[in-house]
């Protein structure tokens, strides 16, 4: 079993589409170990995604990431964040298979409705990010 992260962005929350997601996460096997409903600061924001502060996008993610409320989960099952990855779709909606979370939900490529770790280790501290150790079961 590994884990992995995800969030659901601020235009799938404000477009209430949480239930329907955490609903897919369940049908594909996923267990939820830990589940957070809040709103990051743009400090927050600019924190969790310091992986990519010299890339063109990033004031424009951190704002857009801070701009409402987004849900964020630890979930466990085999090969997680590649499930994960799998399900959630490309990053651009207009490039994701039908099915995929970001083909059905998805406004665009910055609203793109959900985020998934993408990798085993950026799982460990995106999960660190969000999660103590007694949040998680």
């Amino acid at each position: 079993m590994s884990r992995t992260f995800i969030m659901i962005k601020p235009d799938a929350v404000k477009n209430k589409h949480v239930g329907d997601i955490l609903a897919r996460i369940e049908k594909e096997g996923f267990r939820i170990l830990g589940l957070k409903f809040l709103r990051l600061t743009e400090l927050d924001a600019k924190q969790f995604y310091k992986v990519h502060s010299a890339r063109p996008f990033y004031n424009d993610l951190c704002k857009y990431m801070s701009s409402g409320n987004i849900v964020a989960a630890a979930l466990e099952r085999e090969n997680a964040f590649q499930h994960w990855r799998d399900v959630i779709g490309a990053t651009d909606p207009r490039e994701a298979k039908p099915g995929t979370i970001r083909a059905l939900y998805a406004e665009s490529k910055e609203a793109n409705s959900v985020h998934g770790s993408d990798s085993d280790e950026n799982a460990d501290f995106e999960i660190s990010f969000f999660f103590k150790g007694n949040e998680l079961f």
